[in-house]
């Protein structure tokens, strides 16, 4: 977690004053940037004064800056040790992949635990989200995903029974149920509706991605087709609003 980590502070004597007739503050910002990338997260900044006096700008100044990295999640503060720099941000875009390929394509190892994974019975609800009668048998999986071992999202899948025999007792432990519903069943996805909104965890949640209650997160509902459009299941899951980011590509209407 953010906040546990106690590297020492970054040496900041290669670090000079800001020259050009662009404004300070973007000067700093952009110095800022350089500098964390070079650190890498977890590293802690220099503080205020000694950012104050290399760059040649006054406290106030560094202070804005700083907390516009905060609050862009480029940097995070923890109470009389100072500023880190923050794990990056993964982006979440239109396109239809599952976890394990977010991850994997950002050069990380995905991985998880099961939570709950059984047969249950649709009510009306998640029997019209299916598009099956009520009463129907529907598998339910409940998960953690991983990111090398650090919690990032909880996720609670439903499948139609029918169409995915023994789902219930497949090991889904560190493994992607994309990749098991295309080698075992032969699933050919097609396209998938996604809604998005931010929430705050609640206790629970929150444990489990080993982050604060009340924290913010993206809350995705999603139902996903196969290419003749029947559906394969109907998905709610929770992001860690501090590591993810949404990416949209948006055309003019009509």
């Amino acid at each position: 977690m953010e906040g546990t980590r106690r590297p020492a502070r970054t040496d900041a004597s290669a670090l000079g004053p800001l020259v050009g007739s662009r404004p300070k503050g973007e000067q700093l910002r952009q110095a800022l940037e350089q500098l964390m990338a070079g650190l890498g997260p977890g590293a802690l900044l220099p503080s205020e004064r000694i950012l104050a006096e290399r760059f040649g700008v006054a406290r106030m100044t560094v202070r804005r800056e700083l907390d516009r990295l905060t609050a862009d999640g480029l940097a995070y503060r923890v109470e009389r040790q100072g500023t880190f720099v923050a794990d990056p941000r993964i982006v979440q875009t239109d396109a239809l992949s599952s976890f394990s390929e977010d991850i994997v394509a950002r050069g990380m190892t995905p991985g998880g635990y099961v939570i709950e994974q059984r047969l249950i019975e649709a009510g009306a609800a998640l029997a019209a989200a299916l598009e099956r009668p009520p009463g129907v048998p529907v598998v339910l999986i409940h998960r953690v995903r991983t990111a090398d071992d650090e919690p990032l999202a909880v996720e609670w899948v439903h499948l139609p029974a029918e169409d995915f025999p023994r789902l219930e007792h497949a090991a889904l432990e560190d493994r992607s149920l994309y990749g098991l519903l295309r080698s075992r069943y032969g699933v050919t996805f097609g396209e998938a509706s996604q809604r998005a909104s931010a929430v705050a965890l609640s206790a629970e949640e929150a444990a489990l991605l080993a982050t604060a209650p009340g924290a913010p997160a993206f809350l995705f509902r999603r139902t996903t087709r196969r290419q003749n459009g029947r559906v394969i299941e109907s998905a709610r899951s929770l992001y860690r609003g501090d590591r993810y980011e949404i990416d949209m590509h948006q055309r003019p209407r009509g």
